[in-house]
Order: structure tokens, then sequence, then C-alpha cells
């Protein structure tokens, strides 16, 4: 365990999130050095303890850079992001790039500041420029983007943290939970009738769980009630190839969708198997088919490096099969180990029992840690199998304990980028979120302050508490 020492309670979350990068497999504690109770407590439940002491009376800046210059001198380590620890290095990028900064000032502020290599400072820059560009047509100041979450799914990945439940179970519900995404929409079209709406996300959960006369149902009283003519991209997540289908697809393209996700995370039976995901390769192969036999010309792919037991091999194998496919975007993310996700609960057994006894999945000599890891070899491979299909990066984001401290990349062709993806990312834009676990974000100004309201996780609460979720809103954009 790595237990630093403060004098004052400042700057807890990145001095935990720097050493936590250092010491992935070890526990972090950070802790007020007159806090005698605590420390003796900590000391008296763990017998390996590393105590070091960081000086908080300087700024952030330069405390994060004292600390991860110590860190890597002492591990023999550097980090591709430095001492970075938020999840938008590229919106420092595009603030620089507002200043009017030049690349190499940029550069060398990147560098200086924080400590990022030259790699990740070329790909921020590349990214900022590209994003700038796609933006252009964007209404900041009197637009707004809709999301609609659906919060069901065939069953729960592995990995996943996100409002999620098995729509086998919760089948009977899925018509009343339609009936108050419906009452959120009146808000949205009274409240937003002067706005112009730019994007538009059905996200989840997995909304292709939806049957298709409710995809219908639900598209259908969008379009009726909100003003469609300068969207300028309609996404539906259709993450799950076990829950596509023709008449789905048929649906979703006759009412106006211009780009779905279909997405394999991996091109590997037995990792699919082992995270839960329920659905063959083959199926994915499929559903992709049958997507583009229904005209759907923008198709977005995720996959996710460091999967449990998967290495560059696995990576390359995966890439070699995603080109025979050739989406015009592929989302590559880097695992990243979520509270409340089932992973993060095996990993908590791991520690203590060395593998996880309700499934046996792993090794009982192997630690679970081990079967994670996300490598340099490995998004290298990822990028250059993007660039092989003529895609460039657009936007990027990180995630706490994220595998090898790198980022998640979303690549497309000219044209295809996924404009909202940008737009929640980057926070330059109001995003109304309706449906369970949803967070709508208002955007006071390009470099402004940004305020949130959420609706409630649990469906069944977000249903009986409807008219709050919609008081939430009101009183947000008041």
């Amino acid at each position: 365990m790595q237990v630093v020492l403060i004098k004052e309670d400042k700057y807890t979350y990145d001095i935990h999130s720097l050493y936590k990068a250092f010491y992935p497999t070890e526990d972090v504690k950070v802790i007020l050095e007159n806090d005698l109770d605590k420390i003796d407590e900590v000391k008296r439940l763990n017998s390996d303890i590393t105590v070091s002491s960081v000086d908080v009376s300087v700024s952030k800046n330069e405390l994060k850079k004292s600390i991860y210059l110590d860190l890597s001198a002492k591990t023999g380590k550097t980090l591709p992001w430095g001492n970075l620890t938020g999840i938008r290095p590229t919106r420092i990028v595009m603030n620089l790039i507002e200043e009017g900064k030049s690349d190499d000032e940029i550069a060398h502020y990147m560098k200086d500041i924080y400590c990022v290599s030259d790699e990740k400072i070329a790909l921020s820059l590349k990214i900022a420029h590209r994003e700038k560009e796609i933006l252009k047509c964007i209404d900041y100041k009197n637009g707004y983007s809709l999301y609609l979450g659906i919060p069901f799914c065939p069953t729960t990945c592995l990995y996943c943290s996100f409002t999620s439940y098995p729509i086998g179970a919760f089948s009977n519900i899925v018509d009343d939970y339609l009936t108050c995404l419906e009452k959120e929409i009146d808000y949205v079209a009274e409240n937003f009738k002067d706005k112009t709406l730019d994007t538009v996300y059905i996200g989840g959960g997995t909304p292709t769980t939806l049957e298709p006369h409710q995809l219908e149902r639900l598209i259908g009283y969008l379009k009726s009630k909100l003003d469609f003519s300068k969207v300028k991209e309609f996404t539906v997540e259709s993450g799950r190839p076990d829950s596509i289908t023709r008449d789905k697809l048929k649906t979703m393209k006759k009412m106006g969708v211009t780009r779905i996700s279909v997405n394999p995370q991996t091109m590997r039976d037995e990792t699919l198997k082992l995270i839960g995901r329920r659905h063959t390769v083959s199926q994915l192969i499929d559903a992709y088919n049958m997507a583009r036999e229904e005209g759907f010309d923008n198709i977005n792919m995720d996959i996710i490096l460091g999967l449990p037991g998967e290495g560059a091999s696995d990576v390359a194998y995966t890439m070699e099969e995603i080109k025979k496919l050739d989406p015009d975007d592929l989302t590559v993310h880097s695992l990243a180990i979520k509270r409340g996700s089932k992973l993060a609960e095996i990993m908590e057994l791991a520690k203590h029992r060395g593998k996880d006894s309700t499934t046996g999945s792993f090794d009982d000599k192997k630690d679970i840690l081990d079967d994670i890891k996300n490598t340099e070899e490995m998004m290298e491979i990822a990028l250059k199998g993007a660039r092989d299909m003529g895609l460039e990066p657009y936007y990027l984001y990180r995630q706490k304990n994220i595998s090898g401290n790198f980022e998640n990349t979303g690549y497309a062709r000219k044209g295809k980028a996924g404009i909202y993806n940008i737009l929640i990312n980057e926070e330059v834009q109001s995003i109304v979120a309706l449906g369970a676990g949803t967070v709508t974000k208002r955007v006071y100004g390009y470099d402004g302050r940004i305020e949130r309201c959420d609706n409630v996780k649990d469906v069944k609460l977000y249903m009986e508490q409807i008219d709050e979720m919609i008081d939430r809103k009101r009183k947000l954009f008041l």
C-alpha cells in the first residue's frame, strides 16, 4: 500500500490519481498527517506500507509535476500523458488554440507543464484541429443536443457500470418507460422550441433491446414533437449484435436514423464469453452485414484493449477481422476498471482469494491483474489498423483507472465523425439527457461554467418520480 501524507486537505484527487497511475496494483491512501488515528489504523491493517509526504502549499501544476518527476525516478516509469489526471486532455489544447497559440507553443506548454510525451502531444494537436473543423457548423449559443437513455441490455458486460437492466426480466415495463420518456420529450418540445437541435443520440444500455414497434413509437414521437430540420446526426447505439434484427434495422432506417453502432469489443469468441457478451463473432458479422444491406452508410464499431487474457496478438487478430468489415468509425477503448462493474468486484475478490470463486474464470495461481493489461504495442496495432482503413483520429478522452494510463480514441473517415461524441467530451454545448441514469449538462458559454442535473439510476424510481426529473431540468435551464 502507498500512503501519502499531506498537511492540508488539498488536491487529494490529483495526488491519488498520480500515485495510482504509477502503482496500479496497489491501494493508495491520501491522509492528513495530523490524523494519527487514521494513520495508525492503516498501519494496523496493512503490513506492507510505503509512506511518502508531499507539499500541497504550492500550485496544483507545480505539485503534480513534482510528484510525477519523483515517482518516475523511483519507479523508472514514464506515463504517456505525464502528470495529467483529467479526462479531457484535448480541452487544454483546444483552449490554447482558441487563445491563438501556435502548435509549437502548445507542444512546449504541454511538455513543460504536464510532461506529456511527444506522441500524445502530436495526437492531441491533430484531434483538436480536427474537432475545431468538425464543430464549426454547431450552434453553441442557441443550440443543444439531445440524449435518450434506454437502460436495458440482453446481459450486463463484465466491465460495464452504466445503468443497465436485463431486458428479459424488465420487458413488461418497457412501454411504461417509453411513456415517461415521452413526458420528458414534451418538456423539451415546450422549453427548447426556439433552440437549434444539432444532434440526437439514443444510447443505453442497448436501445435495440426495444422491439421494432417500440423503436418506431419512440422515434416517431420524438420527431413529431421536435424540429429535426437542422439535425446533423441521429445516432442509435445498436451495440449488441444479439439485439439486432433486420426488422429493427428497417425501422431505424425508415425513421431517419443516420448513424448506428455495431460493437464487437473483440473478435475472439472465448473473450466474448468471458466478458458476458453472450453473442458470437459470427453474429456480429451477420448483424453488421445486415446493417449495410439495409442502407446504413455510417456504422461505428467499438473495441476494447486490455480485456482479460488478451495480448498484442489478439488485438492484431481483431483489427485484421475488422478491416474485412471496413466500418466508417472505430472507437478504440483502453479497459477501465469502473466502480460498480462486475470486473471491479472480481478484482476485489482476487486481492483476497486469488480468483473469482463464483466463475472460476481465472487460474488459481495467477492474479487476475496479470490478465488485464494494455500496452504501447497494442495501442500502436490499433492505431495502424485504423489508419490502414483510412480512419483518422477525431476525439479522445480518458477515464479513471484506465489500463496502461492510455486513452480512448475515436477514428473516422472524412465526413463520418461522430459529432455527438465530440460534444459530450469537449463540453462546449448544452446536452439535454432523458431517461434513467442520464445527466443533463448546461453549458453557459464556450469557456463558461457548466452545471448539471441527473435523473435517478433506478428505472422504477425514475418512472415513479418522472415529474421531479422534469422539474430538475426546468430549474437548471431557468
